[in-house]
């Protein structure tokens, strides 16, 4: 193979020559020069909230630049915000969110300014939020009863959080759910499934939505989804009808494709410059279609375009403008096509075509910033000086704004300032900095680097650093006392680099580059030193390998002796596979057990520190045969026929054997199937046939690599007719009317019929009664109806197979029955026992088998209210209903509710339906707790009293006896006071509470009783009414003269205090660290103090119910970030591993949760104390 020498050396260069004439033009930071932005924080910003806000903004310039920041447009006054600091010599703002600032009340748009006295740099407009990771709204999904077939989508709706959510779906075990090319996740997290089967029946389909940022995960309310087949459908349909929801009246059958999402012919798809496109197309049909995708007018872009979720999302990243048009997703199956085109259109935030770069002018000169940007629309351009828009800005005699260039004649010192540029459109913004800086300056050479080494016959490039105002003029010449280099072989560029195009051994040596201007000169030495190139003198040989055998490659290098060579293996220019299969050793590869995945092209590749050089060769598989051919049928039989073939390409791997299949053109066209196997070493064979089969064949040719392609089809040969060889098979007989039997049996294929007039002999006898067979001949029918037949008895059947030519062998019997009637029996003996106020067990006697008159299937309870106990429901009560299949003779009746008065009755059922009702039995269920008030508001409100309001309970379940209140007051601290109790009559529905406190919160708890016990509790918070006279008083104290003289009396013996101290402790020994520390340990890490006898601090979100003596918030609840884990499955064993009603997970994934500000008047009804404690996560 031909050695491939690398041109890196040449790329490494120029990029190094390209960073050259950037850096050109930097100002060295001991002189002066106006602020340069140096680092700042993204433009959006999305904040953990359970993490400090940090706003980032550095920059250079002499002298040193001060910081200043605006917030939403303002100025943003640091000093006066407590939980905002700025970091030391640096611009960057931390928000302290950890001691009880709020995240929220410091989102907006910030922007920093760097300035000293020779300009102001700005910031991009940084736009602060908080992330979030909302809940699911809480709604009723109903189970999903479906026919087989049918195609459907389960819905996720994730909620809307910052950043987006991760959408997954899982089972209630914590396992992904399997996907496939019927059943996928679309991109906006709905569950599509192109045809529901069986095997889709789950009780637990959960849409989960994890947000990354804030570690959490919530989930949606599970969905039941039951997939019904055709054998299922008559004895489920009646049992899930009334409380599910139900798609399709049968089991769909094969259709043509169409599309689920989208669910129309076409679509728009707005896409921006360099971002990824996702394009989506997911089809339903039976067979479960193939989705295929091409572009319109054009080729899909082969190094950028993937295809992924099975095919379903075609995605194309880095987008060009060469990616808009129309793109067409094709829906296939066995049945037809269906498609849909989504016009995609590219449009572009803006984009540099030539930034505005830093300018160094001496007094005198002339010069020009350029800002040219691009986008889709194309931006506008703006500029300001100094932070202030240029229309602003003083007048400047030197400079002219010409659109996107600013051009300066004779500057002056004073014209030094910072310009911004800035372009925008719709999709976004650019903004740019770059300083007009005037100084006289003599120069200087900034050299790092002062020996090159260069391989022969490659670009040497000598860098010489410069900087001097006005710009320096640069000289360069050979050794210490050459003459000055000019053209011949030498390029020189404007930023002091000398390039020799094709270095030499001669061309070593030393070199002077040399620095002027009106200020003086200044010089330096450089060494070039030019190496031999790297050589592979061995290169590796194509290898054509057996599958499992061993391929060997070598690679020889000869290199400078100064250098050292690293020799690297590359298969089809990456790295080598992950596998001991593969062995390097020095300057060799072998691979062992190649297999097909091994074919490809191995590169052998030396680099050195100078250059690299790669040779390559190509590894071959051999592979499975080619097709046979020539097929020929010979010696026609009756039954047997004999063909021949000739064998295609072994591939370099010997045929193993032949396959022979066949095709029924008469009965089964178009399908193949398997006839025999012969040895590889045969072109010949004997081949048995069955009767009236017109048979065409085709011959596979097999080795250790697998089948070869099937060969074209012989001739036809149809063999002659015979009686059957069998009889159907799958006879049963089964009534569905009382006075009739339907015998059903398989039929026979036509493969198998032997011959023309296929028909079938029917026969059947009464078993134990009858003695003669009644027999019938039929054709084309698969089943046959017998009437007049008494109601559920056994017979005798047996479905004999004939055609034109006789009678298969005498047919085995079968057993079936006639049909079922209504069972005439009630069950007897119903009895009830009432568990408790919502569970009650009914048993009852079985009725005896000959009153059923069919299959007994099992009982079914029928219950339902009886006029309620307080009269206040008349209406008729809808009947409910619980199944019990087999013999059993017992249940339970759950869901009750409690106070209420039921009737119940029982029947029997077989295969035909229901028989009588029992007689009805009366039950009535004990009394239970009440719910919570409807409602609980301050109506009216005093300086010391508040009258409070309410409605009874919704569902009292028994008769109120009394109301409890109870309530409390809230310090300014969130300490709560002991409560006060007070009982109210059932018949009292509001309340004046008297000598309350003024300006004072109160929490209030309230909840009905029945004979059980207390129901739920719903609370409330008001304030009593501030005495305004107090207040005015208090305002004129604190404004008198003497007051104000007292306190800064007070304030001055203060500090004269500080300072004695002060002096003191600076004259004293020295200071016990040691000591202080142990006394003063973190308290973040003491133990908690036993109980006091106190209340313990108030907290709107967790303060549902009156707080005890002693009792106290735990101080574990936040979770920290470095502990958090992606497994679900950890957290599914202890209370640690549940989910919450509201759908959110308890665990490490919890974000921390913010104290809410207490409203004045908002009612809510308690959770239960397992809901309060998760309501921490």
């Amino acid at each position: 193979m031909q050695e491939k020498k690398s041109t890196f050396p040449k790329r490494a260069s120029l990029v190094l020559f390209l960073c050259q004439v950037i850096t050109a033009l930097e100002v060295p930071l001991d002189l002066l020069q106006p602020p340069t932005i140096t680092h700042q924080s993204p433009k959006n910003y999305i904040v953990d909230p359970r993490e400090s806000i940090v706003i980032q903004c550095e920059a250079k310039g002499k002298p040193p630049p001060s910081f200043s920041w605006t917030r939403n447009g303002t100025h943003f006054d640091i000093d006066k915000d407590p939980y905002v600091t700025m970091k030391q010599n640096s611009g960057t703002l931390v928000i302290n969110t950890m001691n009880g600032a709020r995240v929220e009340a410091y989102e907006g748009e910030y922007q920093c300014t760097a300035r000293n006295d020779r300009g102001s740099a700005l910031s991009n407009n940084i736009v602060v939020r908080q992330s979030r990771s909302p809940l699911w709204t809480k709604e009723k999904i109903e189970p999903i009863v479906i026919q087989q077939g049918v195609p459907l989508v389960l819905p996720c709706n994730p909620p809307k959080g910052l950043p987006p959510p991760i959408i997954f779906w899982m089972d209630n075990s914590f396992q992904k759910l399997p996907q496939n090319k019927r059943v996928s996740q679309g991109l906006n997290g709905d569950l599509y499934f192109s045809n529901v089967q069986p095997e889709d029946t789950r009780d637990f389909y959960i849409c989960y939505a994890r947000f990354n940022l804030t570690q959490t995960i919530h989930q949606k309310q599970p969905i039941s989804l039951k997939v019904l087949s055709m054998d299922g459908l008559n004895e489920t349909i009646a049992a899930n009808l009334s409380d599910t929801e139900f798609y399709g009246d049968s089991p769909a059958g094969e259709r043509r494709p169409s599309m689920l999402f989208p669910n129309n012919t076409t679509s728009n798809k707005t896409v921006l410059l360099g971002e990824v496109l996702l394009l989506e197309c997911i089809a339903e049909g039976l067979p479960t279609p193939e989705i295929h995708w091409r572009k319109e007018s054009a080729d899909l872009p082969a190094n950028r375009v993937f295809y992924e979720n099975f095919n379903k999302t075609l995605k194309i990243i880095d987008v060009t403008e060469a990616d808009a048009g129309k793109y067409k997703c094709i829906g296939r199956n066995i049945l037809g096509t269906t498609h849909h085109i989504i016009t995609v259109t590219v449009k572009a935030a803006p984009y540099w075509i030539t930034p505005p770069r830093n300018i160094v002018l001496s007094p005198g000169e002339d010069g020009s910033l350029t800002c040219r940007a691009s986008g889709s629309p194309t931006p506008s351009i703006t500029w300001l000086i100094n932070g202030v828009s240029i229309e602003l800005a003083p007048t400047d005699a030197s400079r002219r704004v010409d659109g996107d260039t600013i051009m300066f004649s004779k500057v002056q010192d004073g014209a030094t300032a910072v310009y911004q540029c800035n372009a925008s459109n719709k999709y976004g913004y650019l903004l740019a900095n770059a300083f007009v800086n005037v100084i006289a300056e003599p120069p200087r050479i900034m050299m790092s680097k002062h020996v090159y080494k260069v391989i022969a016959n490659n670009v040497a490039l000598l860098h010489c650093p410069f900087f001097g105002s006005p710009k320096p003029e640069i000289k360069w010449f050979k050794g210490a006392h050459g003459s000055v280099l000019h053209g011949n072989g030498y390029v020189f560029h404007d930023n002091g680099t000398l390039e020799i195009p094709v270095a030499q051994k001669d061309s070593s040596g030393n070199y002077t580059c040399v620095a002027t201007n009106s200020f003086g000169s200044v010089k330096d030495m450089i060494g070039l030193q030019i190496k031999d190139p790297t050589m592979i003198i061995k290169q590796p040989e194509y290898r054509v390998i057996q599958r499992y055998g061993s391929a060997h490659f070598e690679c020889r290098v000869k290199h400078d002796p100064t250098l050292k060579p690293v020799v690297i293996w590359l298969k089809d220019n990456t790295e080598l596979p992950n596998d001991e299969r593969f062995k390097v050793t020095k300057g060799h590869l072998t691979i062992k057990n190649v297999t097909e995945k091994d074919e490809g092209t191995y590169t052998c590749v030396a680099n050195t520190d100078l250059d690299t050089v790669s040779a390559s060769a190509v590894l071959t598989v051999v592979d499975r045969p080619d097709h046979p051919f020539d097929l020929e049928l010979t010696d026609h039989l009756e039954r047997s026929v004999q063909l021949s073939w000739v064998p295609g390409d072994d591939n370099n791997s010997p045929i193993t054997n032949f396959i022979i299949e066949y095709e029924d053109t008469m009965h089964d066209p178009g399908t193949w199937h398997f006839l025999t196997k012969v040895s590889g070493t045969q072109t010949t064979a004997r081949l048995n046939l069955s009767p009236f089969v017109n048979y065409s064949f085709r011959v596979i040719a097999v080795n250790e690599f697998g089948r070869s392609e099937p060969s074209e089809s012989s001739e036809q040969y149809m063999t002659k007719p015979a009686e059957p060889d069998k009889n159907p098979s799958g006879v049963k007989g089964v009534g569905t009317e009382p006075d009739n039997l339907v015998i059903a049996w398989e039929s026979i294929k036509g493969f198998d019929s032997n011959g023309p007039g296929l028909q079938y002999k029917v026969s059947w006898r009464q078993k134990d009664f009858d003695d003669e067979w009644t027999s019938i001949i039929v054709a084309n029918v698969s089943k046959y109806i017998v009437s007049g037949t008494p109601t559920f008895e056994p017979y005798e059947i047996k479905v004999q197979a004939l055609n034109d030519i006789g009678y298969a062998p005498d047919p085995s019997v079968v057993i079936g029955y006639s049909g079922e009637d209504l069972p005439m029996t009630a069950p007897s003996n119903v009895e009830l026992e009432v568990i408790n106020n919502t569970l009650a067990k009914v048993q009852w006697d079985s009725v005896p088998s000959t009153s059923i008159r069919g299959h007994l299937q099992g009982y079914r309870v029928y219950y339902w209210k009886a006029e309620n106990h307080t009269k206040r429901n008349k209406r008729h009560m809808e009947k409910r209903m619980l199944t019990f299949h087999g013999n059993k003779t017992h249940g339970m009746l759950p869901g009750l509710e409690p106070y209420t008065s039921y009737i119940l009755n029982v029947r029997v059922f077989n295969g035909k339906g229901e028989g009588p009702p029992s007689t009805d039995k009366y039950f009535e269920t004990p009394e239970g707790v009440p719910s919570a008030p409807l409602k609980l508001d301050v109506v009216e409100r005093t300086i010391e009293s508040l009258t409070l309001m309410w409605k009874p309970p919704a569902h009292p379940n028994g008769v109120l006896t009394h109301y409890t209140l109870i309530f409390q007051s809230i310090n300014a601290t969130h300490e709560l006071s002991p409560p006060v109790e007070i009982t109210v009559p059932t018949n009292e529905t509001s309340l004046v509470l008297r000598n309350l406190n003024q300006s004072t919160r109160y929490k209030f708890y309230l909840y009905a009783h029945t004979v059980v016990g207390p129901g739920i509790q719903i609370t409330q918070e008001a304030i009593t009414v501030l005495d305004q006279a107090m207040a005015s008083r208090q305002v004129d104290i604190a404004t008198q003269g003497w007051f104000i003289g007292l306190m800064c009396a007070v304030a001055l013996l203060i500090l004269v205090l500080l300072i004695i101290c002060f002096i003191r402790r600076n004259k004293g020994g020295k200071y016990p660290v040691k000591e202080k520390e142990d006394a003063h340990a973190d308290p973040e890490i003491q133990p908690m103090k036993e109980d006091d006898g106190t209340f313990g601090e108030y907290s709107d979100a967790e303060d549902h119910k009156p707080l005890k003596k002693g009792s106290r918030t735990p101080s574990d609840r936040t979770v920290k970030k470095d502990d958090s884990d992606d497994s679900l499955v950890d957290y599914g064993e202890g209370v640690n591993g549940q989910f919450n009603e509201d759908g959110s997970f308890i665990g490490q994934y919890s974000g921390k949760k913010e104290k809410e500000p207490v409203e004045g008047n908002e009612s809510s009804e308690a959770p239960s104390p397992v809901n309060a404690m998760n309501s921490f996560v």
